[in-house]
């Protein structure tokens, strides 16, 4: 034996010895002795520190991470000898039969350790650990592969016809064909060989496709990252107890062993992945110096610093001062998203009603940007996911992840709503309900004994506009519409419920019309030049930075607050109701309310939902009700979170002072039509 590998094995011994690995390796040995089953391979998995074993040793710590298979081999003999001097399992005869999976619990922070396909020339032959981000955009069914075979000699008089002299395992990167064959032929002599099929032992495999994050941006249909790069989809395989422990749509970071696959003509580079960790983005830890001075300027009063916020937002794309009630939207819209899995998370769907198109269009493509999962939808593919046979020849069924996956915990931005069909409206007013889509795999035709059924939980927010004028023009104008009602007979009743906000930002036409003509001809002259004064102390990466910062925040509702918006709830359900339907509020108006009142207090970087929050979430709902039934008792004006323009200090305190009166109005409505002793229990 080679000097270096028996030092080696000495190492390996006393490192299990000092991690606890050899113990847990003992307590893996005793269940597979407890067991009465007889045994062809035996299976355990090492968790390896790559740093310990480099300080023990660095030959050993340079075998791990560049020729990992040998290096099992190494611990795969070490943990032979323990076996048989330690009689952990009786039945062991070989050391053939011991299958060692090493695990590094993390590779070194070197850029050679970093799986970059977009670099050239890729040494995927090195069969060493790398490491890799990304997100899954495909994955597939779990099916089955060949964890270890047992094979004997057909020769009748070879010593290798009895006994676990032959046995087979799966190594990263080998196909079935690599363990299981029947062209195997006696070292000894040269009989052939023959599987003993009782031996062979089976594991769970699945396929799932990743890209970089970086990736995104192309999805985005904007964005000011002036940097190109390849974007590639990489293989990973997923075995045994890492089967199912991907979500599609989530970031994950991977350690694996990089192989080449062929299949057919074509070769796939693909990861046999040892380990398995979600990313959990960490926002910025503060807001930037710019926003700092606005909120302590802003700071006496509640409503000041996100009307401030809105006022300047997006000042490349539409002017300071217009479309405030659009851009506060989208800024609370943008602060509801939560990139981590959450059953309870709050979502804010909007759906703005506009004469102009290209500029509301503009105005959602820059805002999605602000976003890490900030998604356009492209009309010519499926927004939710859809079945698909995998490419790699096994014919089981890939789920591919679409838009609103790749989306997940960001926003999704649909476009033009009337340029979908009925049944693509009809599906995605079921999402919105249920926040899940469900898919049916039919197993015939994809090679399974039964039919599956698997429900995706879809966490996004969506956005989307609808052409007014188109509507008018597709429809006959109702002669009978209430007051301040608009016509949207293109969307069904049902859609528009499901959509948390309906918003519709009047401003005379011909005033806009000069403002954006302005706007935009100082661009064209001088794209460089700052547009506004306020607007120069908000850039576009201070809201970027701004948005992760505030969307962390964790808020909690107010007793008082509470009490304003369950009682306009109860009042609102009572004056909008009509003898055959019922009450015209939907079941989901108090969900979108406390959502509404927690973005708001995350846009003014509060932690507790005041009375000041729920008014402007109730304003909000009752102008999205008053576009789609008209106008009601608590009558508010078209733009009442925004009544004039916001250019100094004074028009700032003129606002409080309307929002105030809002407030008295609001509290006397709740006093005249809310909950009471006449209140039955169902319209409660």
């Amino acid at each position: 034996m080679h000097p270096e590998i028996q030092k080696m094995r000495e190492i390996v011994l006393i490192y299990l010895d000092r991690s606890g690995g050899l113990q847990k390796f003992v307590h893996d040995c005793k269940k597979y002795n407890d067991s009465k089953q007889s045994y062809a391979v035996y299976r355990f998995i090492i968790s390896i520190n790559p740093s310990d074993i480099a300080e023990l040793d660095a030959t050993l710590g340079n075998y791990v991470l560049h020729n990992p298979i040998q290096a099992a081999q190494i611990f795969q003999s070490v943990c032979f000898v323990a076996v048989k001097t330690l009689s952990l399992v009786e039945q062991l005869q070989t050391e053939a039969q011991i299958n060692i999976l090493l695990k590094p619990t993390h590779l070194p922070s070197l850029p050679s350790y970093i799986l970059d396909l977009s670099a050239f020339p890729f040494n995927y032959t090195s069969q060493r650990f790398y490491e890799a981000e990304g997100i899954v955009i495909a994955m597939g069914t779990v099916t089955k592969y060949t964890q270890g075979a047992r094979f004997f000699c057909t020769g009748e008089t070879c010593p290798f016809s009895e006994g676990f002299r032959y046995i087979r395992v799966h190594v990263p990167g080998a196909t079935e064909s690599a363990t299981v064959r029947n062209d195997f032929v006696c070292s000894l002599c040269s009989s052939p060989l023959q599987e003993d099929m009782k031996f062979r032992v089976l594991g769970d495999k699945q396929i799932v496709e990743m890209i970089d994050k970086k990736a995104l941006n192309a999805l985005k249909g904007y964005s000011n990252n002036k940097s190109h790069f390849r974007i590639q989809t990489f293989t990973v395989f997923l075995r045994d107890e890492l089967a199912n422990r991907m979500t599609i749509g989530n970031l994950y970071k991977i350690i694996g062993i990089p192989a080449c696959v062929q299949n057919g003509s074509q070769a796939t580079v693909c990861v046999e992945v040892s380990s398995v960790r979600q990313c959990k983005p960490n926002g910025p830890t503060s807001i930037s110096d710019n926003f700092k001075r606005l909120l302590s300027l802003a700071s006496g009063s509640c409503w000041r610093f996100p009307a401030i916020l809105a006022n300047v937002f997006a000042s490349q794309v539409v002017p300071p001062g217009t479309y405030n009630t659009v851009k506060l939207t989208i800024l609370l819209s943008l602060v509801l998203t939560c990139e981590q899995d959450n059953e309870l998370a709050d979502y804010l769907d909007l759906l703005i009603v506009t004469g102009d198109t290209l500029i509301i269009d503009r105005l959602l493509n820059y805002s999605i940007c602000l976003l890490p999962r900030g998604i356009r939808h492209p009309s010519s593919s499926e927004i939710f996911p859809v079945v698909s046979k995998d490419k790699h020849g096994t014919g089981s069924a890939s789920i591919q992840a679409c838009s609103a996956l790749l989306a997940k915990g960001g926003v999704c931005y649909i476009g033009d709503l009337s340029s979908y069909k009925k049944d693509k409206l009809e599906f995605l007013q079921s999402v919105l309900e249920s926040r899940t889509t469900t898919l049916f795999i039919p197993g015939k035709k994809y090679g399974e004994a039964a039919d599956q059924q698997v429900t995706i939980p879809v966490q996004t927010n969506f956005w989307s506009y609808v052409d007014v004028d188109a509507s008018s023009k597709k429809h006959m104008q109702k002669e009978s519409s209430l007051i301040g009602q608009m016509d949207l007979s293109l969307i069904s009743p049902n859609l528009l419920d499901v959509f948390g906000l309906l918003i519709y930002d009047e401003l005379p036409s011909c005033q806009l019309s000069s403002l954006l003509v302005h706007h935009i001809l100082k661009q064209a002259v001088n794209p460089g030049a700052v547009l506004a004064g306020v607007s120069q102390q908000c850039t576009t990466q201070d809201y970027e930075q701004f948005i992760l910062f505030a969307k962390n925040l964790h808020v909690e509702l107010s007793s008082e607050a509470e009490n304003l918006i369950q009682g306009y709830y109860l009042a609102s359900r009572r004056v909008r109701r009509d003898a055959i339907h019922g009450s015209k509020l939907s079941a989901s108006a108090l969900k979108i309310l406390i959502s509404l009142s927690k973005a708001h207090t995350k846009l003014s970087l509060r932690k507790k939902v005041l009375q000041e929050d729920a008014l402007i979430a109730i304003l909000l709902l009752e102008s999205s009700l008053t576009l789609k039934h008209g106008k009601s008792v608590f009558c508010v004006a078209p733009n009442a979170v925004f009544p004039s323009e916001l250019h100094d200090e004074h028009s700032l305190h003129q606002r409080d002072l309307y929002l105030v009166q809002c407030h008295q109005q609001l509290l006397r409505f709740i006093s005249a039509y809310g909950p009471g002793s006449h209140v039955t229990a169902n319209e409660e």
